[in-house]
């Protein structure tokens, strides 16, 4: 064979490639069913949460309202779902079997869909890839059973149950192994059907919920359960966001509740500083559907942007309510992603109301600053007479009456010489000791000091100062703690961290009010870019001007820098640029303009704010709290941290041992 002749394999390429004729032209087939089902439930069960997923949507689709969730080794061996539902016909079941075949639309609008499930998928590719039993009773029919196994289905028969329907799903993926190696351990697998749970839990607060984990065989145990709730729409709400996020997230939360052009938003939104590290308590629903969605996440971090810092994350529960037609739920087979009709009608009603419930909220901070600062306070181990427990004991009087107390201080000041002369000076007394030395410096007549003489004790406040949210000040530790009386406790402030906010949020008025002012580049810097990152920029022009950052066509794919935001220096409008667009592309906004405007105002606030180590006045602090309490967010410092700790009298108390 001349080396210049190609080499021919000894198989045809209708051998090696079945799909192919003798010419190699590609052979249309038309797949069975089974292999139908098997592809459409790679789409539509990605992993054991998948399943109990559309199982749980399922029952709640039937009108259940209580819902049992079994499973085993994770979901992999066993899910089992039983509800209360409505049920199903024994003419139902097999139908219910086929694809596409659902009770929840008629086929005519996909937009109008007002439930969980429309896509009659579920189902049959559940039994195309593992062993499925149905169960169901309807009211009026007999209990009958049908089972599917690998797509193999079975005659319907006779069964035993009282009402509703159990759907048991045994050994997932079993027909198709492969899938089995991308399974992850029994534990992730386990929280991650538990996170599904909580989120349809959420969304259905008026729906009882139970989870089980009957690994091992047994009654198994209980690893979420959750009561169907009644009443109003936020109390229930708010007692289903208290059992399934904790009370934590319930008393720190605030109530969210607007409504524009037929979209309405409600829910609970925390506070900034009740913040987590990560974005793994938020939850975003659509017409009460579970969905995960880029542009709402964007808009949830674009309404905390100014209070967290970038590595913490807001923590939220929102609902948005609207006409099934402004809103496409049949973009992806697991239908957690949505299509809004007007996306920026959605975003700017989520950036704007959360914006105004949290200068509504003024200085709140959230409780587990104080629940934090209290158990950091924490009796010493030694000392006193241990406990069997190893425990120091506590020792405890009852309060003494008035005129118990009374007689004490007499017997304390006695006011008579201890010496038998007469004309000897009485013995000092606590009563005048405590004259001199009162930390209660605000209540105790003093002597007038001379002009001139300094005084290290505040001054007293207007009266009634100690029933106002951040109470009166009484002092001021290590030159940068002030403490502050209220009605029922105290309050620790920060007070550089505390005044720093208001100057911030004072620099910040000021911009709105006046603008950004911008500095004209005495050459401007032209940027080269693609035609769509060009259109991308030009769209956003008139919003990047309001932060002093001119921008103009310059013909062609390029684009013309004329003007700066002036804070912020010399700056390389290139790479500015280009910053901003891989922000568009990624979320659908920019804010780095903005962020960088707002770093400068924040630093100008830092240094211009009072300095840690200087000694206050009694006025000054007591108008520093005044003023926290007029100037909304003054309860988290420029970066989320608390700028005050507030301890309650009872708290404080129980560290003593006197509760």
């Amino acid at each position: 064979m001349s080396s210049a002749e190609p080499h021919i394999s000894e198989n045809t390429p209708s051998e090696t490639r079945p799909d192919r004729g003798p010419d190699s032209r590609p052979v249309i087939r038309q797949l069975d069913d089974s292999a139908i089902n098997r592809i459409a439930a790679g789409e539509v069960v990605e992993r054991p949460a998948s399943a109990v997923k559309e199982l749980v949507e399922n029952a709640i689709d039937a009108g259940a309202t209580r819902i049992t969730i079994e499973i085993a080794d994770g979901g992999k061996t066993l899910i089992r779902v039983t509800d209360d539902g409505c049920g199903m016909t024994p003419e139902d079941l097999p139908l219910a079997l086929s694809r596409h075949a659902t009770s929840k639309i008629d086929g005519s609008d996909l937009l109008n869909i007002h439930t969980f499930g429309f896509r009659g998928e579920a189902l049959p590719s559940l039994g195309a890839v593992g062993r499925l039993t149905i169960t169901s009773r309807a009211a009026g029919y007999e209990a009958m059973q049908i089972r599917v196994s690998g797509g193999r289905q079975e005659p319907v028969k006779p069964a035993a149950l009282r009402a509703g329907t159990i759907v048991e799903l045994r050994d997932l993926f079993f027909a198709t192994p492969a899938r089995l190696k991308f399974m992850r351990s029994d534990r992730a697998e386990s929280q991650a059907i538990a996170d599904t749970v909580k989120r349809l839990a959420m969304a259905e607060p008026s729906v009882g919920f139970t989870l089980r984990d009957v690994s091992g065989g047994g009654e198994g145990r209980v690893t979420f359960r959750a009561d169907p709730l009644s009443g109003d729409l936020f109390d229930a709400l708010h007692g289903r966001l208290a059992t399934v996020l904790g009370r934590e997230f319930a008393e720190n939360a605030l109530k969210i509740d607007a409504t524009r052009e037929g979209i309405r938003l409600y829910g609970y939104a925390a506070l900034p500083t009740y913040s987590r590290g990560a974005a793994v308590s938020q939850f975003l629903f659509v017409n009460t559907r579970p969905v995960k969605d880029k542009m709402l996440t964007g808009a949830l971090r674009a309404a905390y942007f100014d209070f967290l810092s970038r590595d913490r994350h807001p923590a939220a529960a929102l609902f948005i309510d609207c006409e099934p037609q402004a809103v496409d739920v049949n973009v992806h087979p697991a239908k957690s992603e949505v299509r809004f009709r007007d996306p920026g009608l959605a975003r700017g009603l989520i950036v704007s109301t959360l914006r105004l419930a949290l200068a509504e909220a003024g200085h709140r901070a959230s409780t587990t600053v104080a629940g934090a600062t209290l158990g950091a306070m924490r009796p010493e181990p030694t000392g006193g007479h241990p406990t069997a427990s190893g425990a120091p004991r506590v020792y405890q009087m009852d309060r003494p009456s008035l005129g118990a107390r009374s007689a004490s201080y007499a017997a304390q000041s006695p006011g008579q010489p201890l010496a038998p002369s007469a004309d000897a000076p009485p013995s000092p007394g606590f009563a005048e000791f405590a004259g001199a030395y009162s930390g209660r410096v605000t209540e105790v007549p003093e002597a007038p000091m001379a002009p001139g003489q300094p005084s290290d004790a505040p001054e007293a406040s207007a009266p009634g100062a100690e029933a106002l949210p951040l109470g009166a000040a009484r002092g001021q530790v290590h030159e940068n703690y002030i403490i502050a009386q209220t009605a029922d406790g105290m309050v620790i402030v920060d007070q550089h961290a505390a005044h720093e906010r208001l100057v911030y949020e004072k620099l910040k008025r000021q911009m709105a009010e006046n603008g950004v002012a911008a500095q004209a580049l005495l050459i401007p810097e032209i940027v080269e870019l693609s035609e769509n990152d060009c259109a991308t920029l030009l769209a956003v022009a008139d919003d990047l001007a309001k932060f002093g950052l001119g921008i103009e066509a310059f013909g062609g794919n390029a684009i013309a820098v004329r003007e700066t935001p002036a804070i912020l220096g010399e700056v390389n409008a290139e790479a500015m640029i280009k910053d901003i667009l891989d922000e568009l592309s990624d979320q659908g906004e920019s804010q780095l303009v903005q962020a960088r405007v707002e770093a400068i105002l924040s630093r100008v606030a830092c240094h211009g704010s009072i300095r840690s180590g200087r000694r206050m006045r009694g006025e000054e602090m007591n108008a520093l709290l005044r003023e926290m309490e007029a100037t909304p967010h003054s309860g988290q410092c420029n970066h989320g941290r608390p700028t005050y700790v507030e301890l309650k009298l009872a708290d404080i108390e129980r560290l003593f041992g006197r509760s």
